[in-house]
C-alpha cells in the first residue's frame, strides 16, 4: 500500500487550510477541556470545576462521571454494551500532570465509575494497573458496592446480537418488521454493517488544562461491543488511550483500541506536540502512523485504507486544542466532531480528518 500524504489526507486543500489556520490561531484562554463528542456536559463540568479551584484531574473525573452515570450512553459505565456473555466489563485510566502519576483498571465489573477506582489505584498503591477480580476486590476494599450495570436496553441489544449470530444455531432471527424500539434506536445510532457484525463501541476521553497550566487526562469505556470476556483495549493503557506530560500537553483516543495500542498513540501525540506541532497536526500525524502500520488485509478496505474508526483529542500547555479522526463521517453519515469547553463555553467542533468518507 503506497500512502502519500496527498492520498492520506484525501481533502488535502481543506486539511492544509485548517492546519494553517490552527497554527496561526492564538492560544485559547485557560482553563480548557477537550473530549470526544459524547462529552459536552463533561467538558463543561470540568472547566467549571477548574474555575472553582479544582485540581485538573479531579475536574476531569467529575466530568466523565456524568457520562459513566448516564444509561443513555451505551459506550461508557452504567448501561454500557456488555461482552459476549452479557457481562458489562469496564476499563479506565487517569494521568495527573503535576505529579506524573497514573492509575488504571481493566475488566472491572459492578462499578459504574471505573475512573474513580483508577484514581484510587494512583493515589493509594504502588501499582498503575489492576485488572479483573483483583480490580473488583480493590474496589470493594474501598467501599464500592457491587452494582448491576446491565440496563434493560443493553440487555435487549445483547440478546438481539445473540439471536443474529448464526443461521445454524437454535436462535430464530428477529423479524425486521418487529424490531424492539430500543434495538432499532441502537442500530440507528451506531450502525450495523450486517446483523452479525455490529460496529465497534465508543469511549470518552477528556484532557483538561487549568489556569496555572497544569494538565490531566482521563479515559473510560465499556469497550468493544460484545467483546471476548477479559478483552482490554487502549482505554486503560497509559501511553495509548491516555497520556499526559505536564511540560507539553495531554492526549487520548476513542475507537479501535487495538490499532492505538500498536503505536502507543496517546504518547505519540504528546511527543509530536513536544516537537512543536499544533494539537490538531499532532493528532493527524498519529492517525497517519496508524494508517501506515495497518497491514492486515482484513483491516483494510478496497482502497487499502483502514476500515475502522479511530480518533484522537489533544490540548497543549498553551491552551491550544484539536481533534482528528480517521474518516470525516461516521457510519451513519454524521460529520465527526469533538467537544471542547473554555471561556467561550462548551461546544462541538468538527474534527480534522485523514480520509474523506465514512466508516
Amino acid at each position: 500500500m503506497s500512502l502519500s500524504r496527498r492520498k492520506l489526507l484525501g481533502t488535502a486543500a481543506v486539511a492544509a487550510a485548517a492546519a494553517k489556520a490552527a497554527r496561526a490561531a492564538p492560544a485559547v484562554s485557560r482553563p480548557v477541556a477537550v473530549s470526544s463528542a459524547n462529552g459536552m456536559r463533561a467538558v463543561e463540568r470540568a472547566v467549571r470545576g477548574m474555575n472553582a479551584g479544582e485540581d485538573p484531574l479531579d475536574a476531569a473525573i467529575a466530568g466523565v462521571n456524568i457520562v459513566e452515570d448516564d444509561p443513555a450512553d451505551m459506550t461508557v459505565g452504567y448501561g454500557g454494551v456488555p461482552n459476549e456473555e452479557g457481562v458489562v466489563q469496564l476499563d479506565a485510566c487517569v494521568m495527573h500532570g503535576p505529579t506524573a502519576r497514573a492509575g488504571a483498571v481493566a475488566s472491572l465489573e459492578g462499578v459504574k465509575n471505573p475512573s474513580k477506582v483508577a484514581r484510587l489505584v494512583m493515589q493509594t498503591t504502588d501499582h498503575i494497573l489492576l485488572v479483573g477480580p483483583g480490580a473488583r476486590h480493590f474496589a470493594t476494599m474501598n467501599g464500592f458496592p457491587v452494582e448491576n450495570l446491565l440496563t434493560e436496553k443493553a440487555r435487549k441489544v445483547w440478546l438481539f446480537w445473540k439471536q443474529n449470530l448464526s443461521d445454524n444455531d437454535k436462535w430464530l432471527e428477529p423479524d425486521p418488521a418487529h424490531y424492539d424500539p430500543d434495538v432499532k434506536a441502537f442500530i440507528d445510532e451506531f450502525g450495523w454493517d450486517d446483523l452479525r457484525r455490529p460496529k465497534s463501541g465508543g469511549t470518552i476521553h477528556l484532557s483538561a488544562l487549568n489556569a496555572r497550566g497544569d494538565l490531566a487526562g482521563c479515559t473510560t469505556t465499556s469497550g468493544l461491543f460484545f467483546k471476548m470476556p477479559g478483552r482490554v483495549g487502549d482505554s486503560p493503557i497509559i501511553g495509548a488511550g491516555c497520556f499526559t506530560d505536564n511540560d507539553v500537553g495531554s492526549a487520548g483516543s476513542t475507537g479501535r483500541g487495538e490499532a492505538n495500542i500498536l503505536v502507543s498513540g496517546g504518547h505519540l501525540t504528546v511527543e509530536f506536540m513536544r516537537q512543536g506541532k499544533h494539537p490538531r497536526d499532532a493528532c493527524l500525524m498519529t492517525l497517519e502512523r496508524i494508517a501506515r502500520t495497518t497491514k492486515e488485509r482484513r483491516l483494510l478496505n478496497a482502497q487499502g485504507r483502514p476500515n475502522f474508526s479511530i480518533a484522537f483529542y489533544a490540548v497543549n500547555k498553551q491552551g491550544q486544542y484539536g481533534g482528528a479522526t480517521m474518516y470525516s463521517h461516521g457510519s451513519t453519515g454524521k460529520r465527526r466532531q469533538f467537544a471542547v469547553a473554555d471561556a467561550s463555553g462548551a461546544r462541538k467542533e468538527d474534527t480534522v480528518y485523514l480520509f474523506e468518507g465514512r466508516v
